[in-house]
């Protein structure tokens, strides 16, 4: 029995054919090749087009069912994750409106601003988990303001993962952790924060029907079916956002157990069962993957936006010639601390860390006679690790004291320089595992669909590749460069 596995990035889509006996991935996927585009008609902006997002899924589906060598009436049921806080706008027909405003578009940062101040900090803490800042209600109330005409024409409004379900199924629907990601979802009275909704002046009407994150949530129509390759009527049953998936795909899924990822954007997502805010909001707390009313599962989560896309904006600077290990190989020539250079990392929309400001990226203590290639090279992986540190240090006072952090052994993970830096001022075990987000959604559609009975089932085959440890030996050299990358960050702010 085979479960399929799409992970929509903003770099790619890549599908997963995942052999639930044997619990071994069958083959893997993604197009575009080379980076999906990302349009920025203004500084701030950032949007793709939702029909290239089909486009890559039909692509990376075709190339996966040719490489497991499976019949495709084998595929069980189908797991979708995607990139968060996205907004797609469609018309009663179903077709889409406009470009999707995208995560890291920060045009809606005053939107949310005003509405955490009119609805009151005590209101959007208590209800809402967090302030309203720049996520999908308030990309959608930009929309409102500024597309008049567009918004008129709306239907429904919808996050990129609920989008690819649409298209599979013909059915608009959403979740409860999705609502909560978009800022919709008042946790003090289970239901759509009608407040919100009346602030931005969102009918009610535009907010998609709810269906469990596992669990039947619509089916393959026949025309889609005979477009993709697959057979009519298989079921979607598991939708996440890539954070909470990546979270699930490597087993965290109790309190205290903590998630990190380092592709485009790097996050570390840990889970609690209490509702515990951070005052100035620079933390997002969104419903998990299992997160019930009665026994609550909340995602707190430190994001970075300039991870992966700043390691890959140095590479091609300095080194554009090299491959990644390579560049990784370039950048351990340099010592622990860069020889004096920092880099802030926050070249890539507005930081919820940093309040929703934009900063920025920025390269300090460059000497034109003294450093190099490499030195560039490894301050921008220890800038990376340094904004994870400043997140983590902000989680652990809300109640989030981090001791080993599970991640995939992929993206930025593959970099000596940039997790062993981490482990060190983090103070924490970093255990690496052989999963990727598309396996992950692979299996929550195995769990979603009750061909595994239990997480302890479905995840019983997770391979651990490699464990990091603290450099003790050098723990002062680095919390001196760290402290270096704090005053640098000050003086920006």
């Amino acid at each position: 029995m085979y479960f399929l596995g799409i992970d929509l990035g903003s770099s790619s889509v890549k599908t997963c054919i995942y052999d639930g006996k044997t619990g071994r991935v069958a083959a893997v996927a993604f197009a575009p090749q080379r980076e999906a585009p990302i349009s920025a008609p203004q500084i701030g902006w950032a949007e793709q087009n939702p029909d290239d997002w089909w486009n890559y899924l039909k692509t990376a589906l075709h190339e996966a069912l040719g490489r497991a060598a499976i019949r495709p009436e084998n595929i069980r049921a189908i797991g979708i994750t995607y990139q968060m806080h996205g907004l797609v706008l469609v018309d009663k027909d179903l077709q889409v409106l406009r470009p999707s405003i995208i995560w890291c578009d920060s045009r809606a940062v005053s939107y949310g601003k005003q509405a955490f101040e009119t609805l009151g900090h005590d209101y959007c803490l208590h209800h809402l988990l967090n302030s309203p800042g720049n996520f999908t209600a308030a990309k959608l109330a930009w929309v409102r303001e500024n597309e008049p005409d567009i918004f008129d024409k709306t239907y429904k409004f919808m996050l990129p993962g609920d989008y690819l379900a649409m298209r599979m199924t013909g059915e608009v629907r959403t979740t409860v952790p999705g609502l909560s990601e978009g800022m919709l979802w008042d946790f003090e009275n289970e239901c759509v924060s009608e407040p919100l909704l009346k602030h931005f002046g969102i009918p009610k009407a535009m907010v998609a029907d709810c269906v469990p994150t596992f669990g039947e949530q619509g089916f393959l129509s026949a025309s889609v079916a005979a477009e993709i390759g697959l057979p009519a009527n298989i079921p979607v049953c598991y939708r996440a956002g890539d954070q909470p998936n990546n979270a699930l795909s490597l087993n965290v899924l109790k309190p205290g157990e903590v998630a990190a990822t380092a592709g485009t954007s790097g996050v570390v997502y840990g889970i609690h069962n209490q509702v515990r805010t951070d005052p100035r909001s620079r933390i997002n707390i969104f419903a998990h993957v299992n997160h019930h009313a009665e026994e609550p599962r909340l995602g707190m989560m430190h994001c970075t936006n300039g991870v992966g896309i700043q390691n890959a904006w140095m590479k091609r600077l300095v080194a554009p010639e090299l491959s990644y290990e390579q560049f990784n190989e370039l950048a351990a020539q340099a010592p622990i601390g860069s020889d004096g250079v920092t880099v802030l990392p926050f070249g890539n929309g507005a930081e919820r860390i940093l309040e929703n400001r934009q900063v920025g990226a920025s390269i300090h203590g460059l000497n034109f006679n003294n450093h190099h290639a490499s030195t560039l090279a490894r301050a921008a992986q220890e800038g990376v690790a340094f904004s994870f540190k400043y997140g983590m240090d902000i989680m652990r006072d809300t109640g989030m004291n981090t001791k080993v952090i599970r991640a995939g052994h992929a993206n930025m993970f593959l970099s000596p320089i940039f997790r062993t830096t981490l482990a060190t001022i983090a103070n924490a075990t970093i255990e690496l595992y052989d999963t990727n987000g598309s396996v992950g959604a692979a299996i929550g559609a195995a769990l979603g669909c009750g061909f595994y009975q239990s997480p302890a089932e479905a995840f019983a085959p997770l391979h651990k590749m490699a464990v990091v440890e603290p450099d003790t030996e050098n723990k002062e050299r680095y919390a001196d460069a760290y402290r270096r990358w704090m005053t640098c960050l000050n003086l920006e702010l």
